[in-house]
């Protein structure tokens, strides 16, 4: 990330070059009352690209992990710590499932609307037929915000995490599963 990272509250007042997922994302909040704070920088695609970002927000982005089980026939949205090693045993045993990888980008953009370095739990807002299972590890669940993409890794927001279980996973429709990494 090369340009100055500024943090704004809200949404873009100018939307003009942002992706309809993106903007949906802002509708929604907004709908829901759910206050964010906004940093706009350069795309990111892996944590270590996120730690501006970061710093500027006051708080550490949860890494997002898109999976799938063998017959491509479940997915999962992994929200983990992005200082934690990603084990597949761990998680696979946890949920009762014999081996799961990383899923296509095709069933991303199918379920979450989103790209490869976008996947966040905002995009959870574009799968109203509920084809991704949310799973949290529960140090995410217990940090004060959650930072994450607003469905465009162009962008970052942070929401107080009791915003997002509280309102809206309600509003999608998603239950978590809660686990321990």
């Amino acid at each position: 990330m090369s340009k100055e990272i500024k943090i704004c509250h809200g949404r873009p007042e100018d939307v003009s070059g942002r992706s309809m997922e993106e903007i949906k994302t802002y509708d929604v909040l907004d709908a829901l009352g759910i206050s964010y704070d906004r940093a706009d920088h350069d795309p990111v695609m892996t944590m270590e690209d996120c730690q501006r970002a970061d710093e500027a927000l006051g708080a550490s982005a949860c890494k997002n992990l898109f999976l799938r089980n063998s017959q491509k026939t479940r997915f999962y949205l992994l929200m983990m710590p992005g200082e934690k090693k990603f084990k597949t045993k761990d998680l696979s045993h946890q949920l009762g499932i014999a081996r799961l990888s990383f899923a296509e980008e095709e069933f991303m953009v199918r379920y979450l609307g989103v790209h490869p370095g976008s996947a966040t739990v905002m995009g959870l807002i574009h799968d109203p037929e509920h084809k991704v299972s949310l799973v949290i590890d529960r140090e995410v669940a217990e940090e004060p915000f959650i930072v994450c993409h607003p469905c465009a890794n162009t962008s970052s927001i942070k929401v107080k995490t009791e915003d997002v279980l509280e309102k809206l996973l309600p509003y999608t429709g998603h239950t978590p599963a809660f686990v321990e990494l």
